[in-house]
């Protein structure tokens, strides 16, 4: 069973930063896509941001492109999102996904985190 681990959530104002990390666990291959989703109350799951197997490519949401950033983390199943100039709207949990395709859809990764709790006071 594959088992991604979320960290580094919090409370944070607007226009600060937070990093989140990810570490996934378990019989995962090296080359798998891993990608950060979001979820704010009464809300859909929507994605954030993710990154092929190896980190050359990578792919935003309108709404984090420029202040966010993926990135592969040491460890070949380990990622980060450095997040700056967080605003209110941010406010979510956030997951970290698994899976062999580097997509914006939920439907595609099929190993997902428990979340961890982002949120931006005004």
């Amino acid at each position: 069973q594959v088992e991604p681990v979320e960290s580094g959530g919090g409370l944070v104002q607007a226009g600060g930063s937070l990093k989140l990390s990810c570490a996934a666990s378990g019989r995962i291959s090296n080359s798998y896509a891993m990608g950060w989703f979001r979820q704010a109350p009464g809300k859909e799951r929507e994605f954030v941001a993710a990154l092929n197997w190896n980190g050359d490519y990578t792919t935003y949401s309108d709404s984090v492109k420029g202040r966010f950033t993926i990135s592969r983390d040491g460890g070949a199943n380990t990622i980060s999102l450095q997040m700056n100039s967080l605003k209110p709207e941010d406010t979510a949990v956030y997951y970290c996904s698994a899976g062999p395709v580097m997509s914006r859809r939920t439907n595609l990764y099929p190993y997902w985190g428990k979340g961890t709790q982002v949120t931006v006071s005004s």
